[in-house]
């Protein structure tokens, strides 16, 4: 299946995770969504960290464009830019802070603000262990303003063997929560979504 005339906004923060960020291009690159990209500078960091050297330029290849996270005048700055969704994958604490505070300090947490005032579908997929009581006040926030709090919990009922299998099957789920379907869809020969209803047989 292939959708086109959806654009979805994906916001690469720098906490730990940025394995998940990558296979949920490659999933959305496979089914020939426009996908564009805010990196910070951090997420940038975190990138070369987890991914190694070439890591920015893997996640970058597979984006129909790339904003500046400096750039305030970028088309995600306003709320007259339609996107089907907006993704923050991974989302660290601060800028779930900028987004709880409606701060806006960058293009990141001014086109999260745009989601929220215009009443368009916003995940932020937090990542930090353990979760101080400010932590959980801004998720409150988040939550009561429409955003969609996802910690980057993968599932294990599946039986994942690699890292790789893990983070496709968390990336499924983030997809599948913005409300594209992803049934039956293979990623390097892994199948990206393994319904409960699929798994359960196994246990009766």
């Amino acid at each position: 299946m292939s959708y086109y005339n959806i654009r979805v906004l994906l916001a690469i923060t720098g906490a730990s995770g940025t394995i998940y960020a990558l296979k949920f291009l490659e999933i959305l690159k496979r089914l020939n969504i426009e996908t564009h990209i805010i990196i910070s500078e951090a997420g940038e960091k975190v990138a070369l960290l987890e991914l190694g050297e070439g890591g920015r330029d893997r996640l970058l290849a597979l984006a129909s464009r790339v904003y500046d996270n400096k750039d305030l005048s970028a088309p995600p700055a306003s709320g007259s830019t339609v996107w089907r969704s907006m993704v923050v994958l991974p989302c660290s604490m601060g800028t779930l802070s900028g987004v709880a505070s409606g701060a806006s300090r960058n293009l990141i947490q001014r086109a999260c603000d745009c989601s929220l005032k215009e009443g368009r579908p916003l995940v932020l997929a937090i990542r930090e262990t353990p979760i101080s009581l400010v932590h959980i006040r801004n998720m409150l926030i988040a939550k009561e303003a429409g955003a969609v709090i996802m910690p980057c919990m993968p599932s294990f009922y599946a039986k994942p063997s690699t890292i790789d299998e893990l983070a496709i099957s968390f990336a499924a789920r983030v997809v599948d929560v913005i409300g594209i379907s992803i049934d039956g869809m293979e990623i390097d020969g892994v199948k990206c979504m393994k319904r409960w209803e699929e798994i359960k047989g196994s246990f009766d």
